[in-house]
């Protein structure tokens, strides 16, 4: 089928092929670093304020202070993202437990939901506080819970989600 020399023909050509290749990426790598990898800035962008003495200092509003201000009608927005797991409906559990009266209830409420030890150890109840760093970091609040769920980083969006728990049940 195939002889000798039409092999080796073939392997000196994708051996040819490779050599162009890597002869090409060290040519464009040296164009693209003419000056050399390790000199000077060829420009410097100027930005106004930018001396780095001047640092910018977030005041963290407390949870109470936003919570106080929270929209319940608002959160009934943000809780489609919970039904998938959860239910509002007294016993009736998803994935997760049912959350119908959740704000300030124990965190082992009912008795036919496996729950996680995890939570036990993070906290007793249910507290609009508790619940707001559960909700913003579930893994960093309780390690080793079963909730998949990333977080909710917006602190507005946390409080008005729990004042709209609150007003279910509770």
């Amino acid at each position: 089928m195939f002889d000798t020399m039409t092999t080796t023909k073939i392997i000196g050509g994708l051996c040819s092929t490779f050599l162009v290749f890597l002869l090409g990426a060290w040519l464009a790598e040296e164009i693209y670093h003419s000056g050399g990898h390790y000199g000077e800035q060829a420009y410097v962008i100027e930005v106004e304020d930018a001396d780095g003495d001047e640092v910018e200092v977030v005041e963290e509003v407390p949870f109470s202070v936003v919570y106080a201000s929270a929209s319940a009608t608002d959160g009934e927005a943000l809780w489609r993202g919970c039904r998938s797991c959860h239910a509002l409906e007294p016993g009736q559990h998803g994935t997760g437990p049912a959350l119908y009266g959740v704000v300030n209830r124990p965190v082992q409420f009912y008795d036919d939901f496996n729950y996680s030890g995890a939570l036990a150890e993070a906290t007793d109840v249910w507290s609009p506080e508790a619940l707001n760093a559960f909700l913003e970091n579930p893994r960093g609040y309780a390690p080793g819970t079963a909730m998949s769920y990333n977080g909710m980083r917006d602190v507005e969006d946390r409080a008005n989600l729990i004042a709209y728990l609150a007003t279910i049940g509770g």
